[in-house]
């Protein structure tokens, strides 16, 4: 892959064995370990030390350095030890992983620092990105903490207007409302399943019911009118006799039906992989996704498409601030991945125009998850707002022929078109990458899905559970006498696509300003998650099969979630040797789980720390939204006013670039810059607006 050919990266700390620097080799970089003598050529350091641990001596204006930690490079905490078990509960998405009757668990691998790799590349490409056009380098500094708190939207806004907390719920995902079964027992292993709202879920839900009719079991589906079935409306009562149901169905069904019959009759289920079964899945496969031959592992992040030879794209100023001011955005997204893609864009500056349509809007202009939001305003969900900061909106019914006037004008005026339909999409529209080159060759054109854009799965169901469930990352979470437990209560694939998605486009950008060539980009939420399993991957193929293995961590000596002081309250520690937990147990002086109970979990952790051991409360999402010190100090909740819900606090894109800052603002209304867009930019006068406006073409 060439958008970094010719770039040196220089690796301080452990970064060279980080999901960081694999990104940005597969991108074509030179990565070699710091050499103080090399900085002059080197185009970004990257650390996972801290930006005082590791400030070049000397002046290296163009370097772009990147660092990694725990909790990142300033604030109250900055100086605290800790890995993945720390980040994960000072984040609070440690609390949310695991069943309600054990301690929390620690999702499979080490998921939130992977997690954070990918938005320190996001940050890492920007930044190139930006000094393609003012010639400036930059720090880039991001904390795994607060990338994991940035993943509990759902969290952050039944707290914020509801005052109610999301809980561990096992197999489950908990959606505000309504907690929703996503885990079940086949005769062989298990699936992830979970009944879809409205018509995204209609299709499939019928046909799981007409599979419990055809094996003879009962069915209190039956006769269910699915396209008004609401999952955050469904009463509890009804939901659990559903889920009895669906449960005895699937012990009667094995992964080889499952992935065979379930796949062909639609039902929106896929099988539980370990890791070794994932080296065997021909999708993979047919996408020639393996490097290596005795040992296999991820040869890529995503797949690059080059396109035409073009003269070199000028870029353009803006008054926006941020490192990507004066890109323009095309953005055909919807629920998460696409959505969250476009913000990032937008909230580091590039001017984003979100299409969309009242004929099909967005889940998260429709799920009511909260008392402030109602059925049928497409306009009062937080949640829509939280992910789609720093946009405009534009409402055109595509189907209608007229719309071309609106929208043949943007793709010229468009530097990045970002969608996440399922493939085939955007060709039926007359939108596919091809068509689009023509009518701008120097576009560049990101695609996220779950299978990726080819292969023999490509056109397949999937969300943000399929690419935990087929990468074995649910598989090797949870408890070894236990099934696996939903690898985070909070969503993951869907949170890191679309950072790999925006440093692809940023990377792109950088690579035409240079050349003037555009591409298609082809991300695939399954092939990142593999990614995120690579050591689980390569220890299948080199030794024993990995198995779960609850808060064991390889490469730690020791470390446990144990009681604090209070209900439900926990306290996460490491001992990476064994003097560190001779240590412990010295200052605990008995068992140790009866010594942490007595502790409040903050005190101790801090107790801890200043004896040299990491440790960290593991935090809910009051704690992080009204205590934290280091959610403050980095401001990881901005507040923006928005026009239906008043002022409240929106997960940021979590970055600190120390030049190009950037300032997000509120997501639109539906339709809201109709006419702003199609008379300023799309060229059409007030009359002819009026007219496809009678057409029904602002829809």
């Amino acid at each position: 892959m060439s958008l970094l050919n010719g770039h040196l990266v220089l690796t301080l700390g452990t970064m060279a064995e980080r999901p960081l620097a694999r990104y940005l080799a597969t991108l074509g970089a030179t990565v070699a370990p710091f050499d103080p003598a090399r900085l002059d050529e080197a185009s970004f350091l990257i650390d996972d030390l801290g930006l005082e641990a590791t400030r070049p001596q000397g002046d290296y204006p163009r370097l772009i350095h990147v660092s990694v930690t725990p909790y990142g490079s300033f604030g109250p905490y900055a100086g605290w030890k800790g890995g993945e078990l720390q980040a994960s509960a000072m984040g609070g998405t440690l609390r949310l992983t695991g069943q309600p009757d054990r301690a929390p668990v620690k999702e499979a691998g080490n998921a939130c620092t992977f997690h954070a790799d990918m938005v320190a590349a996001s940050g890492a490409m920007a930044a190139h990105f930006a000094r393609t056009v003012h010639g400036h380098g930059q720090h880039v500094d991001v904390s795994v903490a607060e990338v994991a708190f940035s993943r509990n939207i759902n969290g952050v806004l039944v707290w914020h207007f509801d005052r109610r907390k999301l809980h561990r719920v096992g197999g489950a995902l908990n959606y505000g409302r309504a907690t929703v079964r996503c885990i079940w027992p086949l005769a062989d292993g298990w699936c992830f399943h979970s009944l879809m709202t409205g018509r995204f879920g209609a299709p499939a839900n019928q046909a799981l019911s007409d599979w419990i009719d055809e094996a003879g079991l009962e069915n209190p589906l039956k006769g269910v009118d699915w396209l008004s079935y609401n999952r955050s409306t469904l009463p509890a009562e009804t939901r659990a006799v559903w889920e009895t149901a669906i449960a005895a169905f699937f012990a009667t069904r094995t992964k080889a039906q499952m992935s065979e019959e379930g796949r062909r009759r639609g039902i929106n289920a896929c099988v539980v992989n370990a890791p070794g079964d994932v080296l065997a899945d021909p999708h993979l496969q047919a996408r020639n996704f393996w490097t290596g031959a005795a040992v296999r592992e991820p040869s890529r992040f995503a797949t690059v498409t080059d396109g035409p030879e073009t003269p070199s794209a000028s870029t353009r100023t803006s008054q926006r601030p941020g490192p990507l001011a004066g890109v323009r955005v095309l953005d055909f997204s919807w629920a998460l991945v696409g959505s969250l893609t476009t913000k990032t864009l937008g909230d580091l500056g590039a001017e984003v125009i979100k299409v969309e349509s009242r004929t099909r809007p967005c889940l998260t202009r429709l799920d009511v998850q909260v008392s402030a939001s109602q059925p049928g305003n497409f306009d009062d969900k937080p949640w829509f707002a939280h992910l789609n900061t720093s946009k405009r909106s534009l409402a055109l019914d595509m189907k209608k022929p007229e719309s071309r006037e609106v929208l043949d004008p943007l793709i010229e005026w468009a530097d990045v078109v970002v969608e996440n339909f399922s493939p085939g999409t955007m060709a039926k529209l007359g939108l596919d990458y091809e068509k689009l080159a023509k009518r701008n060759p120097n576009l560049i054109m990101v695609s996220g899905s779950v299978f990726g854009q080819t292969g023999p799965l490509a056109a397949e169901w999937g969300v943000d559970g399929t690419g935990a469930a087929l990468s074995g990352r649910t598989f090797l979470t949870g408890w070894p006498d236990r099934d696996p437990v939903i690898p985070g209560a909070v969503p993951y694939g869907d949170v890191i696509v679309p950072y790999v998605m925006a440093a692809m486009a940023s990377a792109a950008l950088a690579r035409r300003h240079e050349t003037g060539q555009g591409c298609h980009i082809d991300a695939s939420m399954y092939e990142i998650c593999v990614q995120q399993m690579r050591d689980e991957i390569l220890a299948a193929q080199t030794g024993a099969p990995p198995q779960r293995q609850g808060n064991d961590e390889a490469g730690v000596f020791w470390q446990s979630v144990l009681p604090a002081r209070g209900e439900d309250r926990w306290i996460a520690i490491s001992a990476m040797t064994q003097a560190e937990r001779d240590r412990l147990q010295a200052l605990a002086g008995g068992p140790l789980e009866a010594w942490t109970a007595q502790h409040d979990a903050l005190e101790l952790a801090q107790r801890l720390q200043a004896e040299g051991i990491a440790a960290a409360p593991v935090q809910d999402i009051e704690d992080l939204m009204d205590y934290d010190p280091q959610v403050a100090a980095r401001q990881s909740l901005v507040d923006i006013e928005h026009a239906h819900l008043g002022v409240f606090g929106h997960v940021r894109t979590p970055l600190i670039l120390s030049r190009d800052a950037f300032a997000p603002f509120r997501a639109p209304d539906i339709g809201e810059h109709n006419r702003d867009v199609a008379l300023e930019l799309s060229g059409l006068t007030p009359a002819r607006f009026a007219e496809l406006e009678a057409l029904g073409v602002f829809r």
